[in-house]
């Protein structure tokens, strides 16, 4: 009688890297790559990257990790500066297509002037072909509501028609609960909420991981069996947010 083959599984995270400044004031692009390697992950949300900015010496951030990991990269940047870009990334162990990248809408609030963005690409894994859009949700009440709105839009949801697997994941800057959570539960589906015995996996701030502000939502063709926070004497330096991981199956599996 032969054996079955293992069921694949998907790892994912979303990680705020904070420009890859950590709580140390010290800027290592190294030491985030060494914090996604550990997670053993296949695909990867990072927020707050620079691109060719003075402040991180002129690198390409994501281009720096992802060639320390050995990975496919996108970034897309939500903010364009005199001396470069600011934005968010998706980095993967498989090849990956763009698929959709904009600014987001809404009015930023006086102390916070920092436009948002959302990107999703087509990743190509060992369970078939994955959506995954990475974001990063603005801090004023009105901006998150056009923010989310946008989201669970019929043009970003597309992807997913058929049955095809989407994940959306980043740093939503609102609690489990809050009305932009509610409004993107009634179209996809937090991973915390799925997996027994539910818990808060805090991911901010790594000094005092008191708020749940970092989420992974997917849509009913994948399961997920296992959430965590990654909390490593390494990942409570390299960033003031602690990287979110989830383990999916796909759910006709």
């Amino acid at each position: 009688m032969s054996e079955r083959a293992p069921t694949p599984k998907l790892r994912v995270a979303t990680y705020n890297v904070h420009g890859c400044v950590g709580t140390d004031r010290r800027r290592s692009e190294a030491r985030i790559a060494e914090v996604i390697a550990e997670l053993k992950v296949d695909v990867i949300g990072l927020q707050e990257l620079d691109f060719s900015r003075e402040r991180s010496d002129g690198i390409d951030q994501a281009g720096a990790i992802a060639a320390e990991l050995g990975w496919h990269r996108h970034f897309h940047a939500a903010m364009e500066r005199s001396d470069g870009h600011y934005g968010h990334a998706i980095l993967s162990r498989h090849p990956l297509t763009l698929r959709r990248a904009v600014c987001l809408p809404g009015e930023a609030p006086f102390f916070c002037r920092e436009q948002r963005a959302a990107v999703g690409v087509d990743v190509e894994t060992e369970v078939g072909k994955v959506h995954v859009i990475n974001t990063h949700l603005g801090l004023g009440r009105s901006e998150r509501r056009l923010q989310t709105e946008l989201l669970t839009s019929a043009d970003w949801l597309a992807a997913s028609n058929g049955g095809a697997p989407l994940i959306l994941l980043g740093d939503f800057n609102s609690l489990p609960g809050s009305r932009p959570h509610r409004t993107l539960s009634r179209h996809l589906r937090d991973v915390r909420q799925l997996v027994q015995p539910q818990r808060g996996h805090r991911t901010f701030p790594t000094l005092f991981p008191a708020l749940a502000v970092d989420h992974i939502f997917v849509n009913a063709a994948l399961r997920p069996i296992k959430v965590s926070v990654h909390r490593t004497s390494v990942a409570r330096v390299a960033s003031d947010h602690f990287p979110l991981v989830a383990e999916l199956l796909l759910q006709n599996t």
